[in-house]
C-alpha cells in the first residue's frame, strides 16, 4: 500500500498545533507570506494569514512529533517596512523552522536565491504557483538544491485566468506537472482537501486524484476545521479526530484499489463542469 499522505495545516495557535498533531497531522503550517498577497488575491476567498516569527517561536515547542513548515515571502529586497529575504529568512531559521516554503517566484534566479538564503540550514519546499514559474520549470527543476515541491492551485488558477481552482486537475495542468517532478524525484504535493464528504468537489474525488497522480502531501483546507469561527478546543479536538480518522481509512481504502482511478479523472472533468455551470 501507498504511505499515506503527509497533511499540513495552517495555524500559529499553539494548543490548535498540539491538537492537530495529536490528531495525525504530519506538518503546522505557519504562514508569513503578506507582501503584495491582498492585492493578487483580491475578491478571492483565501486564507491570508500574516503569521510571524513570534508564532514560530511560540508553536516550536510544543511540536513533538510534527514538522514545522513556514512560508516565507516571495523574494524581495529590503523595504520601508520590511527586511530582505536574507534577513527574513535568517530570523525563520533561527525560529526553529524543519521546512521554509518560496511562494510566487517566477524564475530560476529567485529560487537559486532562495536557497543561497536557506544555505541548507533546513528543507525548502518550492510552491509552483505563477504561469512564469512553470515556463521556466525545467531551469527550476535543473537546480542541485531541491527538496520537495508544490503546486498552488488557488495562485495558478488565477494566473491563468481560471474560474475554480480545480480546473487545473480537469484539463491536464497538474497530471502534466506531477509527471515532470516524478521523472526527477522529487517529493510533490498540490492543493488543499476539505473533510471527506465536503466540498464544492467531493474530497473524495481530490484524495484519489493525489494517490492516481503519486501526490504525497496536501494541506487541510480552512473548511476542514475553521479556528476563526470554531473556538472551543474540545470542539476542535473531536473535528480533527474524527476527520482524520474518516480521511486515513478512505487513503487506506483507495490506495490498495486502484481501480478506483480508472473512472476518477472523468469525475473530476464532470464535477469541475457542474460547479462552472457548463453541465
Amino acid at each position: 500500500m501507498a504511505n499515506p499522505l503527509t497533511l499540513m495545516y495552517i495555524t500559529n495557535r499553539p494548543e490548535v498545533a498540539a491538537i492537530a498533531e495529536d490528531a495525525g497531522v504530519d506538518r503546522i503550517f505557519i504562514d508569513m507570506e503578506y507582501i503584495n498577497k491582498s492585492l493578487r488575491q483580491k475578491g478571492m476567498d483565501t486564507v491570508q494569514s500574516h503569521h510571524t516569527l513570534e508564532d514560530i517561536r511560540a508553536v516550536r515547542p510544543v511540536l513533538k512529533k510534527a514538522s514545522l513548515l513556514v512560508r516565507c515571502n516571495p523574494i524581495h529586497d529590503a523595504g520601508p517596512d520590511y527586511g530582505s529575504s536574507e534577513e527574513e529568512i535568517d530570523g525563520i531559521v533561527a525560529a526553529g523552522a524543519d521546512f521554509i516554503m518560496l511562494p510566487f517566484f517566477k524564475t530560476a534566479a529567485e529560487v537559486s536565491r532562495f536557497f543561497s538564503c536557506v544555505r541548507g540550514r533546513c528543507r525548502t519546499m518550492l510552491l509552483f504557483e505563477t504561469p512564469e514559474s512553470i515556463e521556466n520549470l525545467d531551469a527550476i527543476l535543473a537546480l542541485p538544491e531541491l527538496d520537495e515541491v508544490f503546486i498552488g492551485l488557488n495562485d495558478l488558477s488565477l494566473g491563468y485566468g481560471k474560474r475554480f481552482m480545480f480546473e487545473l486537475l480537469a484539463d491536464g495542468t497538474v497530471e502534466r506537472l506531477c509527471l515532470k517532478f516524478r521523472l526527477k524525484g522529487l517529493t510533490y504535493g498540490f492543493g488543499g482537501i476539505a473533510a471527506i464528504g465536503t466540498g464544492p468537489l467531493p474530497a473524495e474525488t481530490i484524495l484519489k486524484e493525489h494517490y492516481r497522480l503519486g501526490s504525497s502531501m496536501v494541506i487541510l483546507s480552512r473548511s476542514f476545521c475553521n479556528t476563526l469561527i470554531i473556538n472551543d478546543l474540545d470542539t476542535i479536538r473531536e473535528k480533527f479526530a474524527t476527520g482524520l480518522r474518516i480521511m486515513r481509512a478512505f487513503e487506506a481504502e483507495i490506495a490498495v484499489h486502484s481501480d478506483y482511478f480508472a473512472s476518477n479523472m472523468q469525475r473530476v472533468r464532470d464535477g469541475v463542469n457542474t460547479v462552472l455551470g457548463r453541465a
